[in-house]
């Protein structure tokens, strides 16, 4: 299978940068310079991200019309701004707090393997992040890509089987020459189903010390298995 690949593929979130502790990190410093304290940023942030698939399956489901992820993040901010007490913001505060998506870190193998895998394939996005978030977070975490694909070229949100397609026609190639790297079974399920070969990458700590879902590999999905990215790499002969 190995030898047929010509892309790699990412999820972004939780796969390639560590969005909980990068967002309460950013969130806890700006609103210290606003004189903002007792607030639980970790908690806050778990709250926002579970606002992150309701919010996309308004606009999967035809509910309301396409809708990029930056305003829908800033549209869950202010709802729980309000939920938990955050007051004294002006509109320009609150804008900069919804980037705070475009200010995440990366994994620590993230670039390093990001950077060998591209001597070899095509690396690229498949995020449900819009353009502008994904190419701002790649300039502030250095992430190598080589294009933007995902939900905003494709006008689909994954799981949906057009998010994964499109990426794939837009590089001119068959889902059977494109890899998906994901560190969740949910997303490797949906792209499987497609036709793209899928690679599971465990982060055992995206959604904090404690967590429970996505910690193996779903075998009826994956069809390879690394702990990094400079694992990967080293398995597709990089």
């Amino acid at each position: 299978m190995i030898t047929a690949i010509k892309a790699c593929i990412f999820d972004v979130f939780g796969t390639v940068v560590d969005w909980r502790t990068s967002v309460s990190r950013d969130l806890a410093a700006f609103t210290a310079t606003k004189g903002i304290t007792g607030i639980d940023w970790l908690k806050f942030s778990d709250a926002w991200r579970k606002q992150y698939r309701p919010s996309m399956d308004e606009v999967r489901s035809r509910r309301r019309d396409w809708t990029i992820l930056d305003e829908l993040h800033l549209e869950s901010l202010v709802k729980l701004l309000g939920e938990f007490g955050v007051t004294g913001l002006s509109e320009a505060d609150i804008l900069h707090m919804s980037h705070a998506w475009r200010r995440l870190d990366p994994w620590p193998d993230s670039v390093p393997g990001l950077t060998r895998l591209k001597t070899r394939f095509i690396i690229a996005p498949c995020s449900n992040g819009n353009i502008a978030l994904i190419v701002n977070m790649a300039k502030y975490a250095g992430l190598p890509w080589d294009c933007v694909l995902g939900a905003e070229p494709a006008r689909a949100y994954k799981p949906d089987p057009e998010a994964y397609l499109a990426s794939c026609r837009m590089l001119d190639l068959k889902p059977s020459q494109v890899l998906m790297v994901a560190a969740h079974n949910g997303d490797l399920r949906a792209a499987k189903a497609q036709g793209l070969g899928t690679v599971f990458v465990p982060r055992l700590t995206e959604h904090g010390p404690h967590q429970q879902i996505d910690v193996v590999p779903d075998p009826s999905c994956v069809d390879i298995v690394a702990v990094s990215f400079t694992e990967l790499a080293t398995k597709l002969g990089c």
